[in-house]
């Protein structure tokens, strides 16, 4: 499928900032399964300074600082992507889930570059609770692949999407007492459950192209940022080093021709998709966040 991706953060404050120095994520990756065919990443007031650099996980990450006094701040990234299903390899998806741990089996191929993925991060923090639950999927010698997808399947059956039942600052142990939370919480929660016993799993941050119910119109501007995770499967990969399996948790399925991936890391605080700092004398702000991911034969050919 063919996307055109806007994502647009407004800042409105109650009075002048003096400069603004921030970092954006919101330039899809070039992948194996997700083509890029332009990008573009503009804010307003102009900045004196926007570079673009890859960070320490090959995201493509935007440098802004605005000197310009201002009490709106507007950070829009545009992009046009071809996004298809991945596909791995079904030998690799049979090997025992032990297998994917890179700190038991450090002789594995590329299990080096596995091996931050299975430590603990500030966000998804190893709790007890987490580890008992994962018991249910991590059975001995189980597939990985198997064992991964009914880890889904259970998060999905056992905890609530529930928009009003977490906040950013909320915690694994947060969301295993109240059995609710977003995809934020979900992908943090499966992170502790894979790590806690040794498996290694990323934290991937994009957009899930949503389709309006029959006979409703497309709602633009209406979409979110997602949130899923990919755990680390020794086998045939890019270079030998394995490939990773990517899961959506909150939609109960693995990610396909609708997810376009912008960003991974440890946990969300790698991958947020507009952090920074400003100086200020404001006491008050809003911010008002609109993400638009729309089949392509939507918009004329530019």
């Amino acid at each position: 499928m063919k996307y055109r991706v806007a994502h647009r953060t407004e800042y409105s404050y109650d009075d002048d900032v003096r400069d603004s120095l921030g970092l954006a994520h919101g330039v899809p990756r070039p992948l194996p399964w997700q083509q890029v065919a332009w990008h573009r990443v503009t804010v307003d007031p102009a900045p004196g300074d926007l570079t673009e650099d890859l960070d320490g996980y090959g995201n493509v990450v935007s440098y802004f600082h605005v000197t310009e006094p201002h009490r709106r701040l507007t950070i829009e990234a545009q992009s046009e992507v071809t996004v298809v299903a991945p596909e791995y390899d079904a030998a690799a998806l049979a090997e025992p889930w032990e297998r994917s741990r890179p700190l038991v089996h450090p002789d594995v191929p590329g299990a080096w570059a596995a091996t931050e993925f299975v430590l603990e991060s500030p966000r998804a923090k190893h709790v007890d609770e987490a580890h008992d639950y994962a018991r249910a999927s991590l059975l001995p010698g189980r597939p990985i692949g198997e064992a991964v997808t009914d880890l889904m399947h259970r998060i999905k059956a056992d905890f609530q999407y529930d928009s009003k039942a977490t906040t950013v600052t909320s915690t694994v142990a947060d969301v295993m007492a109240t059995r609710a939370g977003v995809c934020q919480d979900f992908a943090h929660l499966a992170l502790a459950c894979l790590r806690t016993h040794g498996v290694a799993a990323r934290y991937v941050s994009g957009y899930l192209a949503t389709r309006p119910l029959p006979g409703r119109e497309r709602v633009v501007g209406a979409d979110a940022s997602h949130a899923w995770v990919a755990a680390w499967i020794p086998g045939p990969g890019r270079s030998g080093s394995g490939q990773w399996l990517a899961f959506d948790p909150t939609n109960d399925q693995w990610i396909a021709d609708r997810h376009v991936t912008v960003a991974w890391g440890r946990d969300y605080g790698d991958v947020s998709p507009v952090k920074g700092i400003i100086f200020t004398e404001a006491k008050k702000s809003t911010l008002r966040v609109s993400v638009d991911v729309a089949p392509l034969e939507e918009y004329a050919q530019p």
